[in-house]
């Protein structure tokens, strides 16, 4: 416990002999370890120590090669997310126009609402009043009268910005009193 005791107060009047102490114990061991190596390269033939030269020359190429090559294929790769993920995301703030303020959440298993009644609400929020909109199967039939051109054609985008395609679509302006009817079928 003594001994113990003093090595402790010495480490402690002098705290760079502590630290020397592990330093030199490390070089010690490292210069033993290479002057055994050196002394085993040593006693080989010249044909093996060339051997075992290039031997080792070329795993070192193979690992550091495989390990470029894979460093590089990660960054690619990493690179081609990043540019995929910005691009969703221009495209998502470029859609954020379209998206329907309408359309009912589904909540709790709640179910969204069927095409025609979304189709009708988008008209009637574009202005367009009385329009007759019928689901046939996947399509949706809809057929309506409106006096403003503009009117008309703002609703007709909107549909299309709801990505409704149409697959039938038919204006004609009444000469008489100056509406158009639309018929139109779309889908989604």
């Amino acid at each position: 416990m003594k001994r113990l005791q003093r090595r402790t107060k010495r480490n402690a009047l002098n705290p760079e002999a502590s630290t020397h102490v592990g330093v030199n114990v490390l070089t010690v061991r490292m210069n033993n370890l290479q002057n055994l190596l050196s002394s085993r390269w040593k006693t080989l033939p010249p044909r093996d120590q060339l051997a075992l030269a290039v031997l080792s020359l070329f795993l070192l190429l193979l690992i550091g090669g495989y390990g470029g090559y894979r460093i590089h294929h990660s960054a690619n790769d990493s690179k081609r997310n990043y540019q995929e993920q910005v691009a969703d995301y221009f495209w998502l703030r470029a859609q954020a126009g379209n998206l329907d303020s309408n359309a009912v959440n589904t909540v709790d298993g709640e179910a969204a609402k069927p095409p025609a009644s979304r189709i009708s609400a988008l008209l009637n929020n574009s202005g367009i009043a009385d329009a007759q909109v019928v689901a046939t199967g996947d399509a949706v039939q809809l057929s309506f009268n409106n006096a403003s051109q503009a009117v008309v054609s703002a609703a007709l985008g909107k549909l299309e910005q709801q990505g409704w395609q149409f697959t039938q679509l038919s204006m004609q302006q009444d000469l008489t009193n100056k509406s158009i009817q639309v018929q139109a079928t779309v889908t989604s």
